[in-house]
């Protein structure tokens, strides 16, 4: 017996269970080998190393090293100079090297054969899955994704950057954009005085020549400062407009942006978020010189779609470890996994796992057909903020009660449990706070109800027999809203419910939709995990959504 195996046998014997890697994070989620069955064998493949990659020891290890050992800023040289550099852990540019190699900044638009008329579809798998791994180094990587968003409202900028934007071999060297293989693109939206309300914001542009501008301000948040150029919003005579600003000019010399200081994040500690100030700082103009907010909105939306899908990631990965915990640990006589209060726990959660995870796959499958269907169109409109509120927010809590399944266990730097749970807040708060998505659904409703109806005949379809008095509840909250603003929360999280209900069904999941149904639209108001009776049986729940390893 080597000594890999007596130290396993002395951990039986300890009544501890082995860690928690090792497990295919495809392999072992039914759901999304369901969600991706008619896809080609070489995605199935290609998600199936990666799913293993994941959980592997090597991943997790380089997970816990670039949080460890978050980013510096150096603002100045040895001589006194201005650098206003972010130096990284080297994990750190090892996870962003794999993941660029796998499409995360890019797969969504590079119109593969493959993948097509699925893009989205495919690049939320993979982003669900390295989700599960760490979530820092995602934060560029969806930024540059969504920039592209952006971009394409200038046909002259897009031909430039697009090559470099869609590249996949990493480069991490300082260099002006044009001279590298691969850029990435950051993003700074938030001034001190305005917060969400960008239109308060003092940024200004001059325009200077044909389609650039000089920009003088500050931006409160800017995160990935080592970005290759940042899409910006700035001030012009006409209006609030959208600009691609990169870091480093032609000769190598900085853009005029300087560094203030990095921010102390309460998570996401392996990214790097700052303050900057910035003065004769040119940049291209995106769009129209008034129309900022809404070209950057198309870039901000699908930031949305990776902040519903990184959470459902996060939960997602918790579970799993809690409930291999609960399998591999006795308590009072038999496996803590059979004890009924805590299979009923277990089982509670993993009807939420199941329904964020299927909602966000909707939503990024809606996104690939919008073009060609006016329900889809309907769909992703609305869902996005509604996704993104209600999947993002249930996060935390969820992580915390697979915490306290590990007990003490659970509440220690060792294991990732600690790392999903510090960074699970910022996908709620990034891109707009829980109000923001409220009053976004209220502007839809403001400017007429036809997306909505559109929206309910989907909803209603796959609700099957219980659709009419879930639609009937849905029109209910919107005439409230229509009275209340204040309100806006009861409708979205009423839609949230209701649509993840409606995936699940359409999905076949038939008895743990019932279950999500009847425990979530049907029953009251509940606060914490295990409210599930006795009419579900929480271990065929269990079991169907976390087949014990064979």
């Amino acid at each position: 017996m080597n000594q890999m195996n007596r130290t396993e046998q002395k951990l039986a014997e300890l009544n501890q269970p082995k860690p928690w890697s090792g497990v295919n994070a495809y392999r072992s989620d039914p759901l999304v080998v369901d969600i991706t069955s008619g896809m080609s064998k070489a995605l199935r493949d290609e998600f199936d190393v990666l799913g293993r990659y994941v959980t592997s020891p090597e991943a997790q290890e380089l997970a816990r090293m670039a949080n460890e050992g978050p980013p510096k800023l150096k603002t100045h040289g040895p001589r006194g100079e201005r650098l206003d550099v972010v130096e990284f852990h080297p994990a750190w540019h090892a996870l962003m090297r794999r993941s660029m190699s796998s499409g995360l900044h890019a797969s969504a638009w590079e119109n593969l054969i493959e993948e097509r008329n699925q893009s989205h579809k495919t690049r939320a798998i993979r982003f669900y899955l390295t989700a599960q791994l760490e979530c820092g180094h995602l934060c560029p990587l969806t930024m540059t994704s969504a920039s592209l968003a952006a971009i394409t409202a200038s046909p002259a900028v897009q031909k430039e950057w697009a090559p470099k934007i869609l590249s996949r071999k990493y480069d991490s060297t300082n260099r002006p954009w044009m001279q590298k293989s691969a850029v990435t693109v950051g993003m700074g939206m938030t001034e001190k005085q305005g917060g969400t309300d960008v239109r308060a914001n003092t940024s200004t542009a001059e325009r200077v020549g044909e389609g650039i501008y000089r920009l003088n301000g500050h931006k409160w948040f800017m995160s990935a400062p080592m970005s290759d150029a940042f899409v910006m919003l700035a001030q012009t005579r006409e209006g609030l407009a959208c600009f691609l600003v990169p870091r480093l000019l032609e000769d190598g010399s900085a853009n005029g942006l300087r560094f203030q200081r990095l921010k102390d994040k309460l998570g996401n500690r392996s990214n790097a978020s700052s303050e900057v100030e910035f003065s004769d700082t040119f940049g291209f103009i995106l769009g129209a010189p008034d129309a900022g907010i809404r070209t950057i909105l198309d870039m901000v939306t699908l930031t949305r779609l990776d902040c519903a899908l990184a959470s459902a990631g996060m939960m997602r990965a918790s579970l799993a470890e809690a409930v291999h915990h609960t399998r591999g640990r006795k308590a009072f006589g038999k496996p803590l996994v059979s004890q009924p209060m805590m299979t009923r726990v277990l089982a509670d959660m993993a009807l939420d796992v199941a329904a964020a995870s299927a909602l966000s796959f909707r939503l990024a499958e809606a996104f690939d057909r919008a073009r060609n269907s006016a329900e889809d169109a309907a769909y992703a409109r609305i869902m996005t903020p509604v996704a993104k509120y209600w999947v993002c927010k249930i996060a935390p809590a969820l992580i915390y009660e697979a915490m306290e399944c590990l007990g003490g266990n659970g509440y220690v730097e060792e294991r990732a449990l600690a790392r999903h749970y510090r960074e699970a807040p910022v996908n709620a708060i990034w891109e707009g706070s829980g109000n923001v998505m409220a009053l976004d659904v209220l502007r839809v409703l403001a400017k007429g109800k036809d997306l909505f109806e559109q929206l309910f005949v989907v909803l209603a379809r796959d609700l099957g027999p219980s659709g009419r008095k879930t639609i009937d509840v849905l029109r209910a909250a919107m005439s409230l809203c229509e009275r209340d603003e204040g309100a806006a929360r009861m409708l979205v999280e009423q839609l949230a419910l209701a649509a993840a209900a409606a995936e699940l069904y359409r999905l076949g999941a038939g008895r743990i939709a019932d279950a999500f149904l009847e425990s979530r639209l049907a029953a009251g108001w509940r606060s914490t995990y295990g409210m599930l009776d006795s009419r579900f049986d929480s271990a065929y729940i269990l079991d169907l959504l976390y087949p014990p390893a064979t």
